[in-house]
C-alpha cells in the first residue's frame, strides 16, 4: 500500500513540474460568446493539445491589439483592416501613432458581411440606399462604421448621402431594423441576429455588391484588406436566395514583436496542420484554408517565427 502511495505521489509531483514547465501564452479576443472568442477558444484548444504550450484566452470588450501591443497578451483576434489602421495610427486610431511592435502571424477565416433589407424591399442595390434611413455612429464598435461606409462607397455613395440614424453598436441597430426605424441591416453573413430578423419580419434579401473594377475599388480604398467574395445559397444564410457578391476580410492572428520566435513558429505550424481539429471544435473553420494563412495584411509585417514556417513549408509572400 505504501509503494502504490508513493508511486501516486510521485506521478501527481511529476505532473505538477510538467504543468509548471509548460510555457503559458494568452490569446486576447472579444467578449465570451462572438464569434472571435469561439475561434480564438478553438485555436488555443488545438495549440495547447498539439505542442508543448498552454494557452489561455482574454475575452474583452474590445479587439486584442491594445494588449498585443502593451505585451499584456501574446496573440490577439481581430479583422485586417482594424489591424492595419491600429498599427498605422490612422482612421478611428488617428491622433494615437503608429504602433510598431505589432506582427502578422496568420490569416485564418473570413468575416462574410452584407447589407440587408426586407425580402419585400424596393431597395435592390446599395446605390438605392441613397435618402434611406441607416444606422450611424457605432461610437463603441466604430468597425461596423467603417464597413458600413465601404458597404456605401461600393455603391457611389457615402453616409452624407442617407439619413443616419444615431447608435452605439451593432446590436442596437438590428433592434432598430426589426422595429422599422431603419431600411436596411448590416451584419454578418449566417447570424443568429440575421436569423431573428427573416423570421420576425417575413424574410431578408442582402444587397449585392457592385463587382465592377471602379466600385471594387472604391471599396478597397475605404477599407484596407477587403475584398469580394460570393456567397452561395445554403441552409442557415437566411438573405441568400442567389449567389450573391458580397464584402470580406480576413480574421487575423496578430502578436508583438518581442514575442520569441520560437513560440510563434509553434503556434503558426498547429493552426496550419489541425485544420479538422479546429472544425471539429467550431463549424466555421470548414472556411479556413490553411494554404492562404501567409496572405498579407497591408503595412503590417510579419513575426519572423511566422515568416520562418511558411518559408520552410513554401507559402511565404514574395519579396
Amino acid at each position: 500500500m505504501k509503494t502504490i502511495t508513493t508511486a501516486v505521489l510521485c506521478l501527481a509531483g511529476s505532473l505538477m513540474v510538467s504543468a509548471a514547465s509548460a510555457q503559458v501564452v494568452s490569446i486576447a479576443t472579444t467578449p465570451a460568446g462572438s464569434y472571435t472568442n469561439s475561434a480564438g477558444t478553438a485555436m488555443a484548444k488545438v495549440i495547447s493539445d498539439k505542442t508543448k504550450l498552454h494557452v489561455t484566452i482574454q475575452a474583452q470588450g474590445q479587439a486584442g491589439l491594445d494588449p498585443v501591443e502593451a505585451g499584456n497578451a501574446d496573440f490577439g483576434l481581430g479583422n485586417s483592416f482594424d489591424t492595419t489602421f491600429f498599427a498605422t495610427g490612422t482612421a478611428y486610431y488617428t491622433g494615437n501613432g503608429p504602433k510598431p511592435k505589432v506582427r502578422q502571424v496568420a490569416t485564418m477565416l473570413p468575416y462574410r458581411v452584407g447589407m440587408f433589407v426586407r425580402a419585400d424591399s424596393d431597395i435592390k442595390t446599395l446605390a438605392d440606399l441613397k435618402g434611406k434611413r441607416l444606422s450611424a455612429g457605432f461610437n463603441t464598435q466604430k468597425t461596423i462604421g467603417r464597413l458600413i461606409e465601404a458597404e456605401l462607397a461600393n455603391g457611389g455613395l457615402t453616409y452624407d448621402d442617407v439619413a443616419k440614424v444615431l447608435t452605439p453598436n451593432v446590436r442596437r441597430s438590428a433592434d432598430d431594423f426589426i422595429a422599422g426605424k431603419v431600411d436596411a441591416l448590416f451584419f454578418a453573413v449566417g447570424s443568429a441576429v440575421i436569423k431573428q430578423a427573416a423570421v420576425t419580419l417575413g424574410g431578408l434579401r442582402m444587397l449585392p455588391l457592385d463587382t465592377s473594377p471602379e466600385a471594387v475599388k472604391r471599396m478597397v480604398d475605404t477599407l484596407p484588406n477587403s475584398y469580394v467574395t460570393v456567397i452561395k445559397p445554403a441552409p442557415g444564410l437566411e438573405g441568400i436566395d442567389v449567389p450573391t457578391p458580397a464584402i470580406a476580410n480576413d480574421m487575423c492572428v496578430f502578436t508583438n514583436k518581442d514575442v520569441p520566435e520560437a513560440t510563434v513558429y509553434e503556434v503558426t505550424k498547429a493552426l496550419h496542420d489541425n485544420k479538422a481539429l479546429l472544425v471539429n471544435i467550431f463549424k466555421p473553420f470548414g472556411l479556413f484554408d490553411p494554404a492562404n494563412m501567409a496572405a498579407v495584411v497591408k503595412d503590417v509585417p510579419f513575426h519572423p517565427g511566422a515568416l520562418k514556417y511558411y518559408k520552410e513549408i513554401g507559402i511565404a509572400p514574395k519579396g
